[in-house]
């Protein structure tokens, strides 16, 4: 009975600490392609299984985001080693920053934390590569939902950059340059970004459809929930699960990717629920 984000979206990133241009341009790209037309199998695409979603008026989750603001906290406001809580000062830092600070917007706002590298984030690579929830007004001064996705390429990307990168439990050999197993290539160059963009692409369909957590989720805990991309991790094509991707193209090079975004960009996000056939979807679905 809780609210969705029906209304357009005005997405505020938050880059934390030191970023790689390119990196930052591959996520920007992304943002940008789900309000985007593309071609067939488009993120726009794979976006319109989280629009199914409504609240208890009708209303449907909205296709309409806009990449609103960006803000830069290249000086690590907070530190290098960031509570869950820090994340909301984090907003708090940069809507009060004297120099280009972002809106505090209650009405349209979602605000996106990105952490560099090197950041350390409680709980990032242990349990979680991301989590969605909404600002105190005793710590922001509104209520905003946001999300927080940490860089895995150096801290964990076998676990959350996956399928770039092997867990390192998993018995099989690390990456070689060579050729010499079946490590998926990243649509992009870089398996730390591409890893985050599936994870970006969680969080936003999980914050859109539980924005006050207390919307779409399974399970009887609401502070434990299972949300619409939690029932359909790993899962990237058809018949995917249990350590398999599933069925993705290949580009030229035989990098992954089941979506396409904007400037010729490809990507490969994980598939979400969808409520209509109750089963894990995407664009690129054979059935």
């Amino acid at each position: 009975m809780g609210p969705v984000l029906a209304s357009p979206i005005n997405l505020y990133i938050i880059w934390y600490g030191h970023w790689n241009p390119n990196h930052q341009a591959i996520i920007r790209d992304f943002l940008s392609s789900i309000s985007s037309s593309a071609p067939y199998h488009s993120v726009a695409d794979w976006w319109r299984t989280v629009r199914l979603y409504t609240d208890q008026t009708g209303a449907n989750i909205t296709g309409n985001i806009v990449l609103s603001g960006e803000f830069y906290d290249s000086k690590y406001s907070h530190g290098g080693y960031l509570s869950r809580l820090a994340i909301q000062s984090i907003i708090k830092t940069a809507a009060t920053s004297y120099t280009r600070p972002l809106p505090l917007d209650p009405h349209n706002g979602l605000y996106l934390v990105l952490t560099s590298s090197d950041v350390q984030v409680q709980d990032f690579c242990r349990a979680v590569c991301g989590f969605h929830y909404f600002t105190f007004p005793n710590i922001v001064g509104v209520t905003v939902p946001y999300a927080w996705v940490g860089y895995s390429g150096t801290q964990c990307p076998g676990m959350c950059a996956y399928p770039f990168a092997w867990p390192k439990y998993s018995g099989k050999p690390p990456p070689t340059t060579n050729g010499g197993n079946n490590i998926m290539g990243a649509p992009n160059g870089d398996a730390g970004s591409d890893g985050m963009i599936s994870v970006i692409a969680h969080e936003l369909a999980e914050v859109s459809s539980n924005p006050l957590v207390n919307a779409w989720y399974a399970g009887d805990d609401p502070t434990a929930p299972t949300e619409i991309a939690d029932l359909c991790l790993g899962v990237y094509g058809t018949g995917g699960g249990g350590g398999y991707v599933g069925k993705v193209n290949r580009d030229s090079w035989g990098n992954g990717y089941n979506v396409n975004g904007v400037k010729g960009r490809r990507f490969l996000v994980q598939w979400v629920w969808n409520p209509v056939k109750r089963s894990c979807f995407g664009p690129n679905a054979l059935d």
